[in-house]
């Protein structure tokens, strides 16, 4: 505010100038006097807007969204407040009363809760993800080409793991399906190390303690110790479709909606992309 006060003292001398002068600068220091008020009034309005934001998200985002955080913080003076659990775990949460201003999570579970929680508006598509298969670093990669291959390689491996379906997690849930679908769930269950939510599928295999491992891209890309075959083929394929909604009972509907504006920012899906996943915009 220091050169708006110089500019403020240079119109209280206006009076030592001779009348001519004053007529001639009337105009200009009006225009100047404008201009101060409203750079002034903006800077109070952001000011104004900055808010505490609560975020509930999955924990398939939550390196993405650490990363993304703070440059939104820094973007615009906001606050998030982040908690992250599994897909089921968000439902059963916003269902049970958690209140927040932003979901971000499969959209799936946010068409569970739009009649209630969720204006169908304030849904916004912001990224995609599928489902991969990793193995230790430097281990041979086997066959996952196609269904049958995958199914003789999975047949094949000491051991297996993925996330356990019954904590709620989009990629455990569908993994589960995908082999029943193969004909092979009951084969696999002796080797199969369920691993808990976040990035323990990814540990596990790095670790030596899990031959195969299979969860989303952006969950296993950030893990040390892997290498990432591909993704799961064909139709075995779970594209799981990100997206960030409003909740109905948002206090802070403005600096909610500069969130969900910012990750559809070139700065947010730099960073979506360098996890794996695939920005919608």
């Amino acid at each position: 505010m220091q050169a708006f006060s110089v500019h403020l003292l240079a119109v209280g001398q206006v009076g030592q100038v001779g009348q001519v002068g004053q007529e001639t600068m009337k105009k200009p220091l009006r225009i100047l006097a404008a201009n101060i008020g409203l750079v002034f009034l903006l800077v109070s309005g952001v000011a104004a807007e900055a808010a505490e934001i609560k975020v509930l998200t999955v924990i398939a985002i939550q390196q993405v969204m650490e990363d993304v955080g703070p440059k939104f913080e820094r973007a615009t003076g906001n606050k998030l407040v982040m908690r992250f659990a599994t897909l089921g775990g968000v439902v059963k949460l916003v269902q049970a009363g958690e209140t927040a201003d932003v979901i971000i999570i499969p959209r799936q579970g946010i068409e569970s809760l739009v009649k209630d929680k969720v204006k169908v508006g304030n849904v916004t598509v912001i990224a995609r993800s599928g489902l991969g298969v990793a193995v230790r670093k430097g281990a041979p990669k086997p066959d996952i080409s196609s269904p049958q291959a995958l199914r003789r390689t999975l047949l094949a491996a000491k051991s297996i793991t993925y996330s356990d379906p019954a904590n709620g997690g989009a990629s455990g849930v569908h993994f589960a399906g995908v082999l029943e679908r193969l004909g092979i769930a009951k084969a696999i269950e002796p080797k199969t190390v369920l691993a808990k939510p976040g990035d323990e599928t990814a540990v596990l295999v790095a670790s030596g303690k899990a031959e195969i491992g299979v969860h989303q891209f952006q969950v296993l890309m950030p893990v040390p110790g892997i290498d990432i075959v591909g993704p799961l083929p064909g139709d075995l394929q779970d594209n799981i479709v990100f997206a960030a909604a409003i909740m109905g009972s948002s206090k802070s509907g403005q600096a909610s909606n500069a969130l969900v504006d910012f990750l559809r920012t070139p700065v947010a899906t730099a960073v979506m992309k360098a996890n794996g996943m695939e920005p919608v915009n």
